[in-house]
């Protein structure tokens, strides 16, 4: 009876020491794995998504809008401020505008995946809207019934053409993008170089007249103190104003004796063929002409033709930046 009372208590107890060990081998329910498990689910943690875009309402030129940011859909039409902002931002839009068909060379960086949605005064309404864009930038000169439509398909913005306001542009262009920080740093760095350029030039050119003209439809044209390249040659670089200029309301076309009357000490001379496709010639034409050549500038060699890109638009962030560098480069000459 004895042996058996042993028996039975060392079977008990090999069950319960069993037991134990089962509890301690097995993990508690819900509890962290052990170190390998640890690891292997970190390393098989799929990615976090991108931080997808917020409808969050912005304010540009006193109007507000309600639009997704940070887009990674934007089109352009008719704006080709915008082009240039997106260009020197480094953003590609999913829609952008052609010239004669094609993207031109300019915006080449940013249009590699980009669809045309038309011209520059022809949106294409239609392959705008399979695009599904989160928001459209066009330009303050389209008519109102085209705004309508463009705004029937996505939040529209109308960047503006007038040359003051291309800081606002560029920081529209940043805010929708999340390159905030990126707009700023540009217009910072402008506006120290803007700064360097004038302690470079100094007195060089004062009481001398420089002038910028474009030839449009095979007529020179130029512009008021505020308009095209003119802000950074009066304004920023302090280059007295002509009467002429001072006179001009908007683009105005000045025939060769009035220009030549001018007598400019230098001239920036835009032309490009998209603007002048029945006056190809017109460029030549205008350089062999005897009225021309009586000219100070050009007697002298101060007659620069485009500097920079003839699409430019003058007063917006790309053509800024760049004539600013290739004016004080001729000027310093």
């Amino acid at each position: 009876m004895k042996t058996k009372f042993v028996s039975f208590s060392f079977i008990v107890l090999l069950i319960l020491v069993l037991a134990a060990c089962a509890n301690q081998a097995a993990p508690a329910t819900g509890g962290a794995p052990s170190g390998n498990k640890t690891s292997e689910s970190t390393a098989e943690k799929p990615k976090e998504p991108p931080i997808a875009g917020q409808t969050k309402t912005i304010t540009y030129l006193d109007k507000q809008y309600t639009v997704t940011v940070p887009s990674g859909k934007i089109v352009i039409t008719g704006a080709l401020e915008a082009m240039e902002d997106a260009l020197v931002l480094g953003v590609e839009p999913i829609g952008a505008i052609t010239v004669g068909g094609k993207f031109p060379d300019l915006f080449k960086p940013i249009t590699g995946s980009s669809q045309s949605i038309g011209e520059k005064t022809q949106p294409n309404m239609e392959t705008i809207l399979k695009l599904k864009p989160d928001v459209i930038l066009g330009t303050t000169k389209f008519q109102p019934e085209v705004v309508e439509k463009l705004a029937k398909i996505a939040p529209t913005i109308q960047v503006s053409h007038i040359a003051t306001n291309w800081e606002a542009n560029l920081r529209l262009m940043g805010e929708l993008t999340g390159k905030q920080a990126e707009a700023e740093k540009v217009l910072k760095q402008y506006k120290d170089d803007v700064e360097a350029a004038k302690k470079q030039l100094g007195e060089k050119w004062k009481g001398k007249k420089v002038v910028t003209v474009r030839i449009r439809n095979g007529a020179l044209n130029i512009y008021p103190a505020d308009v095209f390249f003119n802000p950074t040659i009066y304004g920023e670089l302090g280059m007295d104003v002509p009467d002429e200029v001072k006179a001009a309301k908007a683009q105005q076309t000045i025939s060769l004796e009035q220009f030549s009357a001018m007598n400019p000490d230098a001239i920036f001379l835009q032309f490009s063929e998209d603007e002048n496709k029945d006056h190809l010639k017109s460029l030549e034409e205008l350089q062999n002409n005897p009225i021309w050549g009586s000219i100070n500038a050009v007697k002298n060699n101060k007659v620069f033709v485009n500097v920079v890109d003839p699409l430019a638009q003058g007063g917006t962030s790309w053509s800024k930046i760049h004539f600013l560098k290739a004016a004080v480069q001729k000027l310093s000459e």
